[in-house]
This record gives C-alpha cells, sequence and structure tokens, in this order.
C-alpha cells in the first residue's frame, strides 16, 4: 500500500446477506432491472481445492441496485439474472478467467469492459486488480483471501467481505481507464479487445491433457509416458468422483516419479518416498494397476513422445534446422517489440507470440504487407494489431531473407 492510498474496508451499503432461495434472487433480478448503467460481476472458484472450475459465489454490484452475493451452489441457474442484464455492458477483470465458470449457470455477456485488459492496453507495470485499484483510484484492497475454499458452507463473513469488496469500485475503475483509454487514442483497440472476448467460444477441451503434468520433461520414453498418461487418467477419474482438485489425490511429483520408476510390484511403488502419506497407500492398489497396465500395452499403444501438433517446432530449434526462418522471426520480434515499447503495450497484446511465430515459419507468398495482413486476420489479429504490426513484420521478414519475394506497393505504413 502506498502512503496516499485509502484502505477499503467496507462496502457502501454494508455487507449483504448471501443469496440462497429463488425468491431472493427474484429480488435481486428486480434489483437490476431497475439498476443503471454497467453493472460490476465477479466469481469465486475453489481452484485447488475442488475438482473443475466452477464458480461458488458470484458478486454483482450495479448502480441503483446494490450489491448482490448469490450462491451458484444454491442457485445454480442464473439465466434470469443474464436476462436483467441483457442489453448491460458487464465491467469485470481479468473476464477470460470468469466467463467460463459464469456460462456454467447460465450468465454470458453481449458487452463487455475488462479491466485487467485495459490496464495491460495502457501499459501498466501491475495489472492485478489491487494494484491497478490502487494506482487509478487511490484505494486499496485487502486481497488475503483470493486463494480459500470458496466451496465452504457457511462462507465466513470476513471472506464475503473482501467478495463484496471486489466489485464496489469496479465500475468507478472502469470509467477512470476509459478516460485514460480515450485519452492515449487506445480506445478503439480495447473495444476491439473486449468485442472479441464477448464473442470467443468456450475454448475447447486440451488435447492430451495429461501432457501438462509438471515435470513432465523429465520422461523422455514412450513407455513412462504410457506410466504418466495411465495414472493421470486414473487421478482425473477419482478426483471428479470426489470432487477434489487432482492434485490433492496425488501430486503431480509422485506421478512422475512413479512413471520414472515403473516399480515392478506394490511394495515397490509404496517404497518411494512420494508414496509413503497414508492417502497415497490407502489408493496403492489403483496406482499400481495404473502402472502396470503401462507396462502391458504394446508398442503400437503406446503414445508418441511429443504432443501431435500443428504448428511450427519450438523456436530454440530452428537456427540449426531452418536458418532463415530463426533470421526472420528474430527480426520480426524485434521489430514488434519496437512497435510495442513506442505505443507503451505489453509486446503479447500487441500481436500474439504464437501468431508471430506461425508467420516466420511459413510467411505468405507473395510476402506483402497486405499477405501477411490476412494471415494475422486468419489467426486471429484484431484490426488494431494488424494495422500496427503487419508493415513492419513484412518488412522484417523481407531483410531477414533478402532472396525472397519482397514487398509489393512500397514500404509498410508507419504504426500510428
Amino acid at each position: 500500500m502506498t502512503d496516499a492510498a485509502k484502505p477499503l474496508l467496507e462496502p457502501r451499503e454494508g455487507l449483504p446477506d448471501v443469496v440462497e432461495d429463488q425468491v431472493t434472487l427474484d429480488r435481486v433480478v428486480a434489483a437490476l432491472i431497475d439498476g443503471t448503467g454497467p453493472v460490476a460481476v465477479d466469481a469465486e472458484r475453489a481452484s485447488g481445492y475442488r475438482y473443475g472450475q466452477r464458480a461458488y459465489l458470484v458478486q454483482l454490484r450495479r448502480a441503483g441496485a446494490g450489491t448482490a452475493l448469490i450462491d451458484p451452489v444454491a442457485c445454480p441457474d442464473l439465466s434470469a439474472v443474464d436476462q436483467a442484464l441483457s442489453n448491460t455492458e458487464w465491467v469485470l477483470h481479468a473476464a477470460g478467467q470468469d466467463l467460463p465458470c459464469l456460462a456454467e449457470v447460465g450468465m454470458r455477456p453481449t458487452r463487455l469492459f475488462d479491466t485487467e485488459l485495459a490496464g495491460r492496453l495502457l501499459g501498466y507495470p501491475r495489472v492485478g486488480l489491487g494494484p491497478l485499484t490502487e494506482a487509478v483510484l487511490g484505494y486499496a484492497l485487502e486481497k488475503g483471501h483470493s486463494a480459500v475454499d470458496w466451496s465452504t458452507r457457511p462462507l465466513p463473513d470476513d471472506w464475503l467481505r473482501y467478495a463484496a469488496l471486489d466489485v464496489e469500485l469496479l465500475v468507478e475503475l472502469r470509467d477512470a481507464l476509459e478516460a485514460e483509454l480515450r485519452e492515449a487514442g487506445k480506445l478503439e483497440w480495447a473495444k476491439e479487445e473486449f468485442a472479441a472476448l464477448a464473442a470467443a467460444d468456450a475454448p475447447e477441451p486440451k488435447s492430451d491433457p495429461w501432457r501438462r503434468t509438471s515435470g513432465l520433461h523429465r520422461v523422455r520414453d514412450r513407455r513412462r509416458l504410457a506410466a504418466v498418461r495411465e495414472l493421470w487418467l486414473e487421478r482425473d477419474k477419482l478426483a471428479r468422483r470426489r470432487d477434489i482438485s487432482p492434485r490433492r489425490v496425488l501430486p503431480d511429483t509422485a506421478v512422475i516419479e512413479a512413471a520414472l520408476a515403473m516399480p515392478a510390484s506394490k511394495t515397490e511403488l509404496t517404497a518411494l518416498p512420494v508414496f509413503r502419506g497414508r492417502a497415497q497407500r490407502r489408493e496403492a492398489d489403483r496406482w499400481f494397476a495404473a502402472v502396470a497396465r503401462a507396462r502391458e500395452l504394446s508398442e503400437r499403444a503406446l503414445p508418441p513422445l511429443a504432443a501431435r501438433y500443428d504448428g511450427p517446432p519450438p523456436a530454440r530449434s530452428w537456427a540449426s534446422k531452418e536458418p532463415a526462418a530463426a533470421a526472420r522471426l528474430a527480426a520480426a520480434r524485434a521489430a514488434v517489440g519496437e512497435v510495442a515499447e513506442a505505443h507503451v503495450l505489453p509486446v503479447e497484446n500487441l500481436l500474439a507470440p504464437e501468431t508471430l511465430r506461425r508467420a516466420a515459419w511459413a510467411p505468405p507468398d507473395p510476402l506483402a504487407e497486405e499477405t501477411v495482413a490476412a494471415m494475422f486476420r486468419d489467426l486471429g489479429a484484431r484490426d488494431w494489431q494488424i494495422r500496427l504490426t503487419a508493415g513492419v513484420v513484412a518488412q522484417s521478414f523481407s531483410e531477414a531473407a533478402p532472396d525472397h519475394v519482397g514487398l509489393r506497393h512500397g514500404a509498410p505504413a508507419k504504426p500510428t
């Protein structure tokens, strides 16, 4: 907290009761309909405690309606809230984190303002809700309960107070950031980003999610990879059934150590240091059976060492395998970095690193600003990003590989 920051300790209208029944929910819906202006929206999950990313508390605040704290376990269908806010701009912080769990309870915005993303576009060095609220509005939020188990019932008052304060100043923060975006000439950029967030489909399930096991880089043969996969799937099945975070059922370190050791018996498995805990030993039969299944798989059924991926290989290998692509990537990164610096933007918000890698690996032919722009658009870049980057990237590609077809239609447009 800075010396000038004022601590925000209590909601202005006091701490509201948690909405836990349909009658109270109906009253909240009516109040939201009568309210005015944007609505602040937040959700609390039980990441690290429960299986999945469902919401365990939904917070709303709108002028004229006050603050509502809704228990989506007791009230799992919030489509009436969604309908009440159908023509209203939602204000969220880090919207991408909350939109999936809000969609599960029937809430999907048609328009939104993301205060974290606005802070990034404005070049703020710290864009968490607490630091951003302090920097922009001069209020200090207490963030001590961000990682608690929100599936706890009943929720303690100090947790609820923390949750209510998360939406207390969100609309005021939105208004201040919008003014800064307008002054910086970045408001239209932000609107494009917000529209893309609101229109985005639910993310596709990850293929081979077991490959995200921490420490997987230590496993370097297909048989042991199969053991990781079998242990991960068994753990996931048990975690889903118990509604517990998978890493609380069996830590990633235990999955990796068992796969590396490939124990030939349950005794060998439980002799591993990471399996000496009571919880691990209680399910030892389950874990050993998973390793045994991996042992018995045919060579044909073993997973490949690398995940299937339709993009370019890791950039660290380009210098030896495709030096021209490596040169293009290095030149384009420098050029995009200069544009980002000139506009006080994080480079990853100016252009997604994956978009630049794909373009550098297989640039369009003929190489020109308009063909690079078309490629960027196909890869999901927004119009403002394309206007700032397509020309400089095309030029950097041409200069890095002078034997390539040069730019047509003259030099690229200068960043604006």
